[in-house]
């Protein structure tokens, strides 16, 4: 699972397209938080983000989103580690979203020791200089591999990673 270090943390910057500017203007803790939380956010959630001018009126709004408290109940470590999209088994489904964003696709499972079952499929495009992202994420370049990663959540909670070199 070596591959997961090297995922592009710039390409998880869904933002740089619209708000290039705006996002750059962050400090970097908020940079950090934004880059987590904007999975759960939509289009209107992120253009009333950068709307506000000053960071207190944007952490305020995350909080009143119900945002906040999805990011920084995590350590500074653990923060870190989903910012850099290294997901490791023990991650909570908050913590993978915000690592690697939605899944391809999921699937409900049964016959599991777990009241919540889910198979979540990621699939990855590498470029040129290495750098794999989750598809989707970054359309500015050409793939040159490409992988997938399954992942089996139980009651919230990664317990299961397996990665293939091509995708189903």
């Amino acid at each position: 699972m070596k591959r997961f270090v090297t995922l592009l943390t710039a390409a998880m910057l869904l933002p740089a397209l619209a708000f290039a500017g705006k996002f750059e203007k962050l400090d970097p803790d908020e940079q950090m938080h934004f880059r987590a939380l904007e999975v759960f956010m939509d289009k209107d959630d992120v253009k009333a983000f950068f709307k506000l001018k000053e960071r207190p009126e944007r952490d305020a709004l995350l909080q009143e989103m119900g945002l906040w408290d999805r990011f920084y109940r995590y350590d500074a470590a653990e923060q870190k580690m989903v910012v850099a999209a290294e997901v490791r088994l023990g991650f909570t489904r908050d913590q993978l979203y915000m690592a690697w964003a939605a899944p391809f696709s999921k699937q409900r499972l049964t016959g599991r020791p777990a009241e919540r079952s889910e198979r979540l499929l990621y699939r990855f495009e590498v470029d040129k200089d290495g750098y794999a992202t989750p598809l989707g994420r970054n359309k500015n370049y050409k793939a040159v591999d490409r992988y997938q990663v399954e992942v089996i959540v139980d009651d919230d909670v990664v317990t299961e990673m397996k990665e293939k070199d091509t995708w189903d």
